[in-house]
């Protein structure tokens, strides 16, 4: 029986008093539908350039083929900027994308397998006994292989050719993506007044940039430009509002200038726009040299102030050409900008930055009852309140979306309709151009393709997950969103430069950076919902058994289903096309997977990128996991029950990233692991007492290796040094652990090293004796460490002489936690940055040379009472070690702290 989103939503929700104009409007959520085919192109592009002009493709013969797909596809993509905009209003030109999406997907899939048949073949040539490799590797006939390509291959240069023919029906025309937006965005206006009583929560925020307004200038410049800072609705224009209107700032700045500058960062429209509102006189005819003429005319009379609100431009030399023109005029005048990324802030502001805040609860509170209810009626319906404090807390702090969902309910007291907007998303709800999650696309329509396409796979996360950025490294190179123009450029170092620039544009939150290049952070709620909102045709989001998967959904994400079991769903008719299964258990229950489901997925779902199986009480691993041979990624951590796994789990070429942290149940992780030569970070719980040579010393991609809760493992495999491009190792938890092997000191990537909670460890012989080594052996170093952390090593009492020359030259930040025998801190760590010290009771010294270490920032001694009492004592020799540090913290307190 045919059906439609309207009706469906309509059986849901089951509104019955919300007004008929207010319900057409809350369905009209299909407009924020988005297809990113753009994107998957570009992709998909990259890799039929890479066989169309290298060996690979002429091993297989696909050399031509693949030429001429490229060929065709570029031809089309010189279009789907354009066809992307025109889709919202073409439902034929929606289904056109539709289909290329598939055939690039379906190509993608083609692709994948000429690269995992060559990586068998290196294999295959780098292993020595070649007889053994190749029986392992032996499960498909290479003549029926060739034929099998060439016949896929020709059906996609057919559907292809199809495709690029259709699209002269749609009238498209070529697009370069220069972050470009769409029609309503271009016309975005914003105005300087606003009535006081409207603004709820901003009286403190008001107050700060007032005293920032009212300061006097410095003396170095004329002129005080102020950023404020944060995602799209948070108030930074109502706020800039209060200011600009108040009488005070009126009395004290005599000439006031509002300016939306919004997309457009044009020297001579922004010229005229801020004539127009300093004069009233719209100069369109003028050159740009009278236009400066008469703008440093006005300037130079009076003090101003000037608001250039929703500043997008990150290009340094167009501002530099206005705010040359800005600062010619009265000392004391002021910038007020408002922006939603840090890099423009950095760029504009001569001032530090002004992070706009969330509201508090009883402020959100305040706002949702002011558009929810007539005046005084919230207190004849207590039952309402209850729901709506629910509803705020959801989406609190953003007073735009609690504005918006407040005006769905206006006039409404049906306790019924409130629930069911507590209960649903709200990328769900109305879309028109005042709706939140319209403001907040703006964002992402500044954004560049690869980001957006990195942005909108989180979705695939739940909601408040904490994100640590070496995960999302993994999972955005499973999924091949990396772009990288320099093939010597680490992809880790790609995905940070991407992390962080997603910061700076406020689609993260609550950042936390834990050393150089490790942050953990979340994603706002409403940020989210964006996200789940451009994804939702290609992600369907699991929270129950009665929703629908359909063959254009890609991946699967099974968030917090409350069941004992997760068995087959009936949602499951299409499994084919799955990239990505992911199941994200209720944290403290126990949740499991049934293994016919787990078999189901390994034998149907042949072209997954990523499997998370995270804590499902999982017992046996599939035997035919091996099929899955464009798997990039595969999480079975935390399923205790394993004990072993199949041996075709060694034939997954693509493997980027594997997880059996937690499986304190497994019997043995064998040397064909060798095999996975693409496996670029594992982490490893096993009850075996030896790791064997020639097993993971053999991988040579490997950057982070993670060994944990073995509680059985004496040594670790002694080939470790032949890991030339390993750059992080953690140990912790092995408790029998006795030494490190000697080839950890030729771990010549490495970056950081962790050691924790090894009772038996004693590092001091973890390389032998000192004596023993040779000078070549002394004289190495890691070159690129930066940092050490160590906790709970009993057996520590001073650092090797080993450690001391690999890590000092180099290392930024040394952690010493809970060592209880430490007596001696290592000498000459000239780049060290941070140094803490907690909980080392016999430590009575600081190093030497500590007042020599001019790199040193911050200083955190803490439970070390020796120490901290020959510290606290300012005329003491250690005060005068320690003097030169901006930031000294002893036993929780700062003692000293002065601003870099």
């Amino acid at each position: 029986m045919p059906w439609s989103l309207y009706d469906y939503f309509m059986q849901q929700f089951n509104f019955t008093t919300l007004q008929t104009q207010n319900l057409a409007t809350f369905f009209s959520f299909k407009d924020m539908a988005e297809t990113i085919v753009s994107l998957i192109a570009e992709e998909l592009l990259g890799k039929l350039f890479s066989i169309a002009s290298n060996e690979i493709g002429l091993a297989w013969g696909v050399q031509k083929d693949a030429q001429e797909l490229v060929n065709t596809l570029t031809i089309i993509k010189a279009v789907l900027l354009d066809a992307e905009d025109k889709q919202i209003h073409n439902g034929k030109l929606k289904v056109w994308l539709g289909k290329l999406k598939d055939i690039c997907y379906d190509a993608e899939y083609v692709l994948d397998e000429i690269e995992v048949k060559d990586f068998r073949k290196q294999v295959v040539n780098s292993q020595s006994s070649i007889r053994k490799v190749r029986h392992f590797f032996s499960s498909s006939n290479p003549i029926a292989f060739h034929l099998t390509l060439w016949h896929k291959i020709k059906e996609v240069k057919k559907r292809l050719a199809k495709i690029a023919v259709d699209k002269d029906n749609f009238n498209l025309t070529e697009k370069v993506d220069n972050n470009h937006v769409i029609g309503w965005e271009r016309e975005r206006e914003t105005h300087s007044f606003v009535r006081a009583s409207d603004v709820i929560g901003r009286d403190k925020d008001k107050e700060k940039i007032m005293k920032l307004l009212l300061r006097p200038s410095d003396g170095h410049e004329n002129v005080s430009i102020i950023p404020i800072v944060g995602i799209g609705g948070l108030g930074k224009t109502a706020l800039a509002k209060l200011v600009y209107n108040d009488k005070i700032v009126g009395e004290y700045f005599k000439l006031k200038i509002w300016v939306c500058v919004s997309d457009e960062f044009v020297l001579k429209k922004l010229l005229i726009d801020i004539i127009e509102s300093a004069t009233g006189q719209k100069n369109i005819h003028e050159n740009i040299d009278q236009l400066q003429r008469i703008l440093r005319d006005i300037l130079s009379h009076e003090k101003y102030l000037l608001v250039l609100d929703d500043v997008w431009n990150e290009d340094y030399g167009l501002w530099v050409e206005l705010r040359n023109l800005l600062i010619e005029c009265v000392s004391g005048s002021k910038i007020i900008v408002t922006t939603r990324s840090d890099r423009v802030a950095s760029i504009l502001g001569n001032v530090p930055t002004y992070k706009l805040e969330g509201l508090s609860l009883d402020d959100c509170l305040s706002v949702f009852v002011k558009y929810a209810f007539k005046e005084g009626q919230e207190k004849q319906h207590p039952n309402l309140m209850e729901i709506g404090i629910e509803i705020v807390k959801k989406y609190g702090g953003v007073p735009l979306a609690v504005r918006a969902l407040g005006s769905l309910l206006y006039s409404s007291t049906s306790e019924q309709d409130w629930k069911n907007l507590r209960d649903n998303e709200i990328w769900k709800l109305d879309q028109n151009e005042n709706n939140i999650l319209n403001a907040l696309r703006i964002s992402y329509n500044h954004l560049p393709p690869h980001l957006k396409q990195c942005f909108v796979y989180c979705s695939i996360f739940p909601k408040d997950i904490e994100f640590i950025s070496i995960h999302l490294v993994q999972f955005w190179m499973a999924h091949g969103l990396l772009q990288s123009h320099n093939e010597n450029q680490d992809l880790e170092n790609i995905v940070m430069q991407y992390i962080k620039e997603l910061m700076s544009r406020s689609f993260f939150q609550d950042i936390a950076q834990l050393h150089e290049n490790l942050y953990t952070f979340k994603i706002h709620d409403l940020m989210h919902d964006l996200a789940t909102s451009l994804m939702r045709n290609e992600c369907l989001i699991v929270k129950s058994t009665n929703q629908i998967c359909t063959r254009s959904h890609r991946h699967l994400s099974f968030h917090f289903v409350d069941a004992p079991i997760i068995d087959v769903p009936n949602i499951l008719p299409n499994l084919g096309h799955l990239r990505s299964i992911s199941f994200y258990p209720i944290t403290g229950e126990s949740t499991g997977i049934s293994q016919s489901f787990l078999e189901l997925i390994v034998s149907k779902c042949k072209f997954l990128r990523m499997l998370n199986l995270f804590s499902l009480n999982i017992e046996v691993v599939p035997k035919k996991i091996g099929n899955l041979k464009h798997l990039r990624y595969l999480y079975l951590g935390y399923n205790p029950k394993i004990k072993e796994l199949p041996n075709s789990i060694y034939k997954l070429q693509n493997l980027q990233y594997l997880s059996l942290l937690g499986c304190k149940e497994l019997k043995v992780l064998t040397r064909d692991v060798k095999y996975l030569i693409s496996l670029r970070r594992l982490a490893l719980t096993t009850i075996q007492k030896h790791l064997p040579n020639h097993g993971i010393g053999c991988l040579n991609s490997l950057r982070h290796l993670w060994i944990s809760n073995c509680n059985n493992l004496e040594y670790l495999f002694e080939d470790i040094g032949h890991l030339r491009v390993l750059q992080s190792l953690r140990i912790s938890e092995c408790p029998r652990l006795i030494s490190l092997p000697h080839g950890v000191r030729s771990l010549s990537s490495l970056e950081d090293l962790h050691l924790i909670s090894c009772e038996r460890l004693n590092i001091g012989l973890s390389i032998g004796s000192d004596k023993q080594d040779n000078h070549d052996e002394l004289s190495s170093t890691w070159p690129h460490f930066r940092c050490l952390y160590i906790e709970e090593l009993p057996q520590l009492v001073e650092f090797p002489q080993w450690l001391i020359q690999c890590s000092t030259n180099t290392s930024k930040r040394l952690d010493i936690i809970n060592c209880s025998n430490l007596n001696a801190l290592p000498e000459s760590m000239q780049k060290l940055q941070v140094l803490r010290v907690v909980n080392c009771p016999e430590l009575s010294s600081l190093p030497k040379d500590m007042d020599r270490l001019i790199a040193l920032r911050e200083l955190i001694i803490r439970g070390c009472p020796k120490l901290s009492e020959r510290c606290k004592q300012e005329t003491s020799e250690d005060w005068s070690k320690i003097a030169h540090i901006p930031r000294i913290t002893l036993d929780g307190k700062i003692i000293k702290s002065t601003e870099n």
